[in-house]
């Protein structure tokens, strides 16, 4: 498979949301809305209007909530969504993709966090991902995001970026120009022998980095870390003027 986007992802939005506490002491984070509009919606439309059919959602806190919003959805929007049970033990980033392989089946997927919002400048992030994916030379490829335009971002950055699109972590003394832009296609490759249980996600970009095969992709528009208040406050102000 190369040079076309995959059908199916996962959605990542099990996490507690702790930065956004006391909103998510009465809600899950994807229910957050911004400008009208919860996380969680804007996240799946994305993903419908890239050509993705099926997503799978994992589930932790406040699930009950979570099912019943997206289950209320699917009588009238698409995607189909498959849910991925972790009420008994949050599995992190890593272990959740791992917990949900079955459903994701045997070619790569999308797998995307629920925490953040794109505004693409010219073209559509999703649809450039798909024609840069190279099954023969990848197990990973991340959608980076410069620290400048990153709304809501305070950091030394994730990563620097090759001409060829190889991606390098930084180091603990360096400062990087890019940053994780919340949002991948992975081939389920990369989990072989993987952790069992709870582990990251960075777990597997640290063993595709090394084998040569971990890549980005450079985001051109806006990015805005929906996280915490202040990025969330950030979003709301801005995104409800041009929406």
């Amino acid at each position: 498979m190369t040079g076309s986007l995959p059908k199916t992802a996962m959605v990542l939005a099990a996490g507690r949301g702790i930065r956004l506490r006391p909103l998510t002491d009465q809600l899950p984070k994807p229910l957050v809305q911004v400008a009208g509009q919860s996380l969680i919606d804007r996240t799946l439309d994305r993903l419908v209007q890239a050509g993705v059919t099926t997503a799978v959602v994992n589930l932790h806190y406040k699930s009950e909530m979570l099912r019943a919003h997206l289950e209320k959805r699917q009588e009238h929007h698409k995607p189909d969504i498959i849910f991925s049970d972790e009420s008994e033990l949050l599995l992190d980033t890593g272990g959740g993709v791992a917990n949900a392989l079955v459903d994701l089946g045997d070619l790569p997927f999308i797998v995307t966090n629920s925490d953040f919002i794109l505004r693409d400048a010219y073209i559509d992030s999703l649809a450039m991902m798909g024609t840069r994916w190279n099954d023969k030379e990848m197990d990973a490829l991340l959608l980076m995001q410069p620290t400048v335009g990153a709304h809501g971002f305070s950091g030394r950055g994730d990563y620097g970026m090759g001409a060829d699109g190889g991606l390098v972590r930084r180091s603990d003394q360096e400062v990087a120009p890019f940053i994780f832009a919340g949002i991948q296609i992975l081939h389920p490759r990369l989990f072989q022998d993987c952790p069992e249980g709870p582990f990251s996600l960075n777990w597997l970009y640290d063993k595709a980095e090394e084998a040569g095969r971990l890549f980005g992709v450079r985001h051109e528009g806006d990015w805005f870390d929906v996280g915490s208040p202040d990025g969330l406050e950030v979003a709301q102000r801005l995104l409800s003027a041009v929406e």
